[in-house]
């Protein structure tokens, strides 16, 4: 089996920007978020692609980097579950586009 190169993560301040419109977190419903990176896949500090973000509210946001009343499969789910509603909010409501 080939093994793909690595490829540099996204960065796109138009992405970053459309998920900060998103007025509550996609987790639990309270106002106010920040774009939490995806943390399965990164480098020493590096964060994964920008495209790998939920709008997160800063207690869900510590509760899935550093929560201790989840295993780390739990964590990982929860981050993804988030992202998909991200994507899912942000694809609804025209912030950004299909190609």
């Amino acid at each position: 089996m080939m093994l793909r190169p690595r490829l540099q993560p996204f960065r796109s301040a138009d992405w970053l920007a459309a998920v900060h419109t998103i007025d509550n977190c996609v987790r639990c419903g309270a106002h106010g978020i920040q774009a939490a990176h995806r943390n399965q896949g990164k480098g020493t500090s590096m964060k994964a692609s920008d495209c790998l973000v939920a709008a997160l509210c800063p207690a869900c946001h510590h509760a899935i980097d550093n929560g201790k009343h989840m295993t780390l499969a739990e964590r990982r789910e929860e981050m993804d579950t988030a992202i998909l509603a991200t994507i899912e909010e942000l694809a609804i409501n025209g912030r950004i586009r299909a190609l």
